[in-house]
Parts: structure tokens; sequence; C-alpha cells
């Protein structure tokens, strides 16, 4: 049933736009603010569309009152649209659930009624009485998978009128994590960048731009074992004004991951998420990036990261120099300790 919703939640905006004018109550299930904000705003632009002065009255579940809900109700003197919004639908008190799903089933023909519930335990009644009256639902769960992240991103690259790639699609994911906004707006940004063709290239000259980016850049390169690329990464960085201190602490945050991950053993990622506190995402790639490591390797390259830092931050005349001079001791240490991994 949870993956049948994780599909429909790629498509549901979608679904919502081809129904408009023959549904008048959405149900938006899940507790990922930023879905549930963006199918809100949706729904608003496209009543705003048929018409202009669209009124939109929003209404928190827990202070709703039945004096409140009839008058919000009632049909408009002047027949302008109105869309009404109840937040946090599973805190309506249980004396009102009847009241609302009355009005509900008479909604006036210009009033749009949109409920946004967890889709918890709490306040389930309501949420199943809605469904069962026809509302239109769409899901707005949160992504904790990788694979859900991946399909996410296809999803908004299309709906941005583009296509992408696999090998695409895993770099934008590993590059933003998993912050929903932040991918659709990279998403979007991407697809216009590219006239529509979001692969690998397309994905790395965005990225090449963003200071905040590079440092990981960097540490992903050394971790995977890749000098060339971890050196021509830092001078690039370094050349457009990066603080190597940011390199360096990305390096040390790449060498503790793969060192926590590492020692807590081959467990389901989703299961370790929360013993490590970290997204389920970056345990996945810590974990393929681990099997070039041994415990030992880690170990010293956690002494040459801690010198690093000293280095960066005021122990070293020449700071590139030191940058440079962690990454080859980090990779040489990879390789030397290989053969015990």
């Amino acid at each position: 049933m949870l993956d049948a919703q994780r599909r429909a939640q790629v498509i549901a905006s979608r679904q919502c736009s081809d129904t408009i004018g023959v549904m008048t109550t959405y149900l938006l299930t899940g507790d990922e603010e930023y879905l549930v904000s963006r199918a809100i705003a949706e729904i608003v632009a496209r009543t705003q569309a048929h018409d202009p002065d669209c009124e939109r009255v929003e209404l928190p579940g827990a202070q709703l009152a039945a004096g409140a809900l009839a008058e919000t109700f009632s049909p408009s003197l002047f027949a302008s649209a109105r869309v009404v919004i109840i937040r946090d639908g599973q805190d309506v008190p249980k004396a009102l659930h009847d009241s609302l799903l009355a009005h509900a089933d008479t909604l006036a023909e210009s009033i749009t009624l949109v409920v946004a519930h967890a889709g918890g335990a709490k306040g389930k009644a309501l949420l199943e009485a809605l469904r069962k009256k026809g509302a239109l639902v769409q899901p707005c769960l949160k992504i904790t998978k990788a694979k859900e992240r991946a399909e996410f991103i296809r999803a908004e690259v299309k709906r941005a009128g583009g296509r992408t790639t696999a090998d695409a699609v895993e770099l934008i994911a590993d590059a933003v994590g998993g912050n929903l906004r932040e991918l659709a707006n990279v998403c979007a940004q991407l697809v216009a960048d590219s006239d529509g063709v979001v692969d690998i290239d397309a994905v790395r000259r965005y990225h090449s731009g963003r200071a905040e980016v590079t440092g990981f850049t960097v540490a992903d390169a050394v971790m995977a074992g890749d000098e060339a690329e971890a050196l021509a990464a830092t001078r690039w960085a370094v050349g457009i004004g990066v603080d190597p201190v940011l390199i360096a602490d990305a390096l040390a945050d790449g060498v503790r991951t793969v060192a926590r991950v590492s020692s807590a053993g081959r467990g389901n990622a989703y299961q370790l998420a929360s013993q490590l506190g970290m997204p389920a995402w970056k345990i996945e790639r810590a974990q393929r990036t681990a099997r070039g490591w041994s415990a030992p390797a880690l170990i010293a390259a956690m002494r040459v990261a801690a010198e690093l830092n000293g280095a960066v931050k005021g122990g070293s005349e020449d700071r590139v120099f030191a940058l440079e001079r962690s990454i080859g001791q980090v990779i040489a240490l990879r390789s030397q300790f290989k053969g015990n991994s």
C-alpha cells in the first residue's frame, strides 16, 4: 500500500491538474511540508486562473469551531471562488468531524475544500471518511529512501519539461541531499540551463559554481581513491575563492562518515539511519565507499585530517600545499591498507 502511495506521489500534481473543475475536495496526506505547501499553492493558482477574485481561507485544524465552519462554507453573495484550506486535519476535534463532512457533502460550486492530513493514526476516521466521499487524494509523504529520492528527481525533471539519465539523477541526489525544496529548485534550474537534457555533464556544470558543493566533491574523490580528480577539484575550488578550511572540513567529514558507517557493520541503511543519526542515502553511499577501506586506513586517515585542520587554520604558511599533501597521504593510506580490508 505504501509503495503505491509513493508512486502516486510523483504524479499526483499532474492528476490534480487534470481534474480541476471536476473535483471540489482535495485530501493531502502526509507530513512533508514542502509537498503539502506546493500542492496547496497549485490548487489555489488553478482556481485563480478560473476566477482572479478567488478568496483563500486557511483554518488550523486544532482551532476549528462550528461557527467558523458555517461561516466559511457559506456561498459568497457575489459567487466568487473560494479555496478553504484546513491545515493539520488530524487535529480537527472529533466533535466537528460530522459537521465538516456535511459541509464537504454540500459544497457550493464556487468553493474548493483542501484538507491537509498527516496521514497517521490520529484523526484517521476523518481521513477515511473523506476518502470514501471521493476526495481527490494527493500523497505528500516524506521521502527517506534513495530509490524514492531518485523517483522524485526524475519526476521533477519531467515536470519541468526535461529528461534525464540515471547517472545524472544519482549525482543530483549526492550533491543536493534530501531537501525536497532544494531538489525541486535544482531540477527546474537544470532543465532551464540545459535545454531540457539533464545529463551528468549538465549537472557537473551546474554545481561547478557552487562553493558549498566543491569541498564535498574533493572529499568524494579522495575517499574513492581518485587523486587526479581530487587535486583538480581542489585547485579549481581554491581558484574560485573557496576557503581551504571548508575543503579540509569536508574531507574530515568524509573520513568520519565512512569510519562510522564501516564500524556499524553491514546493516540495512534504513535501520542504521536512526542509530547513526544520518540519512539513509548518506549511509548507503558510505557503505559503497567503505568497501575500499580498512579500519587501520580509516584510523590513520582521521589523524591526517586532524593535522590538516590545524594546518589550514593557521598552522601552515601554504594552506593549499597542506591540502594537496594531505590528499595524497589519505589516498596513499587507502592503497596501503587495501589488502587488509
